[in-house]
């Protein structure tokens, strides 16, 4: 039995995988103490399926504890420890305006509060100054801080000096102080990223190791194992690692709906796909997976909750992953789901702005009072009421944790905001829905469009609450032809949890050209990064045989009958650039490739990336990546049975009020207007669209 706990901005959903079957359940989240929220979403997900904590065998939780903390600034006091002439790094950061053509926006504010310059230095070569630890042990009498970040040059080469500062710091300061270094949190080239990175490890930490550690408490009275996290990267560990490095759970929660959405698009089949969705981001691992068509499935994942929406890529059944991004303006060289999110969900405030234009967001009414309509208290309209209005939610079905809407409040919210706009009630409802929706299709464009990838060629695969509400509308907006809504769109991020495998990523900056680039040299970092991406994943397992297949069952295992786990499969990518260049791409090989193979990956990905190669040009391996992975649940397809029809109540579409039939989830085949009111979400299919609907999903197409 295997549990998927997701936190959300207004609702925390639970995904219970027992028996064959999928049992889900919504509490509302608790942002004072999301582990509150937790375990009501547990409780409610055990009792729906008649069973006791005892008989869960894993707990895999999604969380955005790290997320709010970096966002919000409510962080650890830190220090950072740099070698000395290089303390300001975080503050000097790169010479680029956060905005082309905003002069006046600047950088977010160093979170290091206090920095301490450490006497010595390293090179390419090794030690250069040795680390004079009576100085830094002076220092550090007059130190006052929660936690403490150590970078120091060349730190990811020679790592020496960075773990004897953290042993001195844990003698000045004592254990209670969080310590982050450098080549443990980010071991890669390019000190300011890598410094940045070390510092919010450092800030985030003790916020997250007490919230995973009051989570666990609660987890271990209720007779619950202990939570695995999902990290950022889409694979999940241990909550003593993921307490150990906050940075890498800053994008937990979005990840189990990317992992979600990836795995949905690869059972639909994906949609119509192009050679132009390999053409990913720069230092993305999806850039030269190879083309997602070929029966490769190519998608958008769109994430509408309450209070934001996420889309992420999805290509080969995977989400795809990049390896350094900013959040709040700060720079992170870590593996991370490609998320890009914007303030746009069910519980957006829409306002006028001095101009007299209809604006949605970023504004949230949240978990707490929450849309008027759901009768808390809010007083201010919102997407979801605008949604009521329109016919598209029906006040007489409630919502998924039980929440009953209330027409009359959402219509008094909607009707100040009409006459500040001059509509009437119903028109401000439509360009509410229609300007969030065009919010949402931004977000799309983002990280399709503006990366050389056509959304026209992909699905749209549409989750949370609120996603295939509006999914139809963004898909119009964006041209897409084909629609995918999961029944179990309204949880599918927990879902995403439960399927989600364990990994453990690790990296080494080796900078490797000319007659030094080998497949023996390869081979070698790749086999040392693979023992350690193993051991740290599994230790209680040794490193499989190299004539072993990743999950073949050990020789004397099979002899003996004894069933056991599978050994974790290995994954390299390579970051790769031209001689002279200052940026890498990435690419996907074998776990010992000849120079040749990484020189013609390359070539290829240069082409589709910037429109041309140089197979003259000599060539630089500067990062290699390890991951270890063992696989997740694999749910068993649900049992078929017709769509239940509900009736037919009035909906408006644009300026036109039509009948739109209601169904219940199940198997379907009808054109639009309709509404399907699946278990935790409401999917919309307007004039013009024909639904196609299974006991997994409702596929919609044009």
């Amino acid at each position: 039995m295997i549990l998927g706990v997701d936190v959300g901005g207004t609702f925390t959903d639970a995904a219970l995988l027992t028996g064959g079957r999928l049992v889900v359940a919504k509490s509302p989240s608790t942002p004072a103490d999301q582990s509150e929220g937790v375990m009501a979403a547990v409780s409610e997900a055990l009792s729906e399926a008649g069973a006791s904590a005892a008989d869960v065998t894993r707990f895999v939780h999604g969380m955005t504890v790290g997320t709010n903390a970096l966002l919000e600034g409510r962080v650890a006091r830190t220090a950072l420890l740099a070698t000395e002439g290089f303390t300001d790094l975080e503050e000097l950061g790169r010479q680029a305006r956060p905005e082309l053509y905003r002069l006046c926006a600047g950088h977010p504010p160093p979170l290091a509060a206090v920095r301490v310059a450490v006497p010595e230095r390293t090179g390419p070569a090794g030690v250069l100054r040795p680390l004079d630890e009576e100085a830094l042990q002076a220092a550090l009498q007059d130190v006052d801080c929660e936690a403490v970040a150590v970078c120091l040059l060349w730190g990811f080469r020679h790592p020496g000096h960075e773990r004897r500062v953290g042993s001195l710091v844990a003698e000045a300061l004592g254990e209670d102080v969080h310590v982050s270094t450098s080549h443990e949190t980010a071991g890669v080239f390019r000190e300011y990223e890598r410094c940045v990175t070390t510092i919010v490890d450092a800030a985030v930490s003790p916020l997250l190791r007490g919230y995973l550690s009051r989570l666990t408490e609660r987890a271990s009275a209720a007779g619950l194992p202990e939570p695995e996290v999902m990290l950022s990267s889409g694979g999940t560990a241990s909550a003593e690692t993921a307490a150990r490095h906050g940075s890498w759970t800053v994008l937990s929660g979005p990840a189990g709906g990317a992992v979600g959405a990836a795995r949905v698009a690869e059972q639909a089949g994906g949609g119509p796909e192009d050679a132009a969705a390999r053409s990913a981001e720069g230092g993305s691992e999806y850039a030269s997976r190879g083309a997602p068509g070929g029966g490769r499935s190519a998608a958008v994942g769109l994430d509408m909750g309450g209070t934001s929406c996420d889309v992420s890529l999805a290509i080969g059944g995977a989400a795809a992953v990049g390896h350094g991004r900013e959040i709040g303006g700060r720079a992170l060289a870590l593996p991370m789901v490609d998320v890009h999110t914007v303030g746009a969900g069910g519980g957006s405030i829409a306002w006028c702005d001095a101009g007299g234009a209809l604006r949605v967001g970023p504004r949230s009414a949240g978990a707490e009072p929450g849309p008027a309509c759901y009768g808390r208290g809010g007083t201010e309209p919102t997407v979801t009421d605008a949604d009521l209005l329109l016919g598209w939610l029906d006040a007489d079905s409630p919502l998924a944790g039980g929440v009953r809407l209330d027409r009359d409040a959402a219509e008094r919210a909607v009707e100040g905001l009409a006459s500040e706009l001059g509509l009437t009630r119903e028109e401000a409802a439509a360009g509410i829905a229609r300007v969030a929706s065009t919010e949402m299709a931004q977000a799309v464009r983002v990280v399709t469009v503006e990366r050389g990838i056509d959304p026209r060629e992909m699905s749209l695969v549409a989750f949370g609450g609120a996603g295939p509400l509006h999914a139809a509308q963004i898909a119009d907006e964006l041209g897409m032809r084909r629609v995918i809504a999961p029944i179990a769109s309204g949880v599918l991020s927990a879902l995403g949890l439960v399927v989600s495998e364990r990994r453990r990523d690790v990296v080494e900056s080796v900078l490797l050209g000319g007659e030094g680039l080998t497949r023996e040299a390869v081979a070698e970092v790749v086999e040392r990064l693979g023992d350690r991406a193993r051991s740290e994943l599994d230790p209680g397992r040794s490193r499989a045989a190299p004539e072993q297949a990743p999950h073949e069952q050990p020789r004397d295992e099979r002899a003996s009958g004894k069933a056991a786990a599978p050994h974790p499969e290995l994954r390299a990518t390579y970051d790769l650039r031209y001689a002279g260049q200052a940026f890498e791409l990435s690419v996907d090989g074998s776990l010992s490739p000849a120079p040749d193979e990484l020189r013609a990956a390359f070539d290829r990905a240069h082409e589709e990336r910037y429109g041309y190669a140089d197979p003259e040009a000599d060539l630089e391996l500067v990062t290699v990546r390890v991951a270890a992975a063992l696989p997740g649940a694999e749910p068993p397809p649900a049992e078929p049975a017709r769509a239940e029809d509900r009736g037919a109540r009035t909906t408006r579409f644009g300026d036109d009020r039509l009948e739109a039939r209601v169904l219940g989830p199940g198997e379907a085949e009808l054109d639009g207007p309709a509404i399907f009111e699946l278990p935790g979400a409401t999917l919309v299919v307007p004039p013009g669209w024909h639904a196609r609907a299974d006991a997994d999903a409702v596929v919609l197409e044009r």
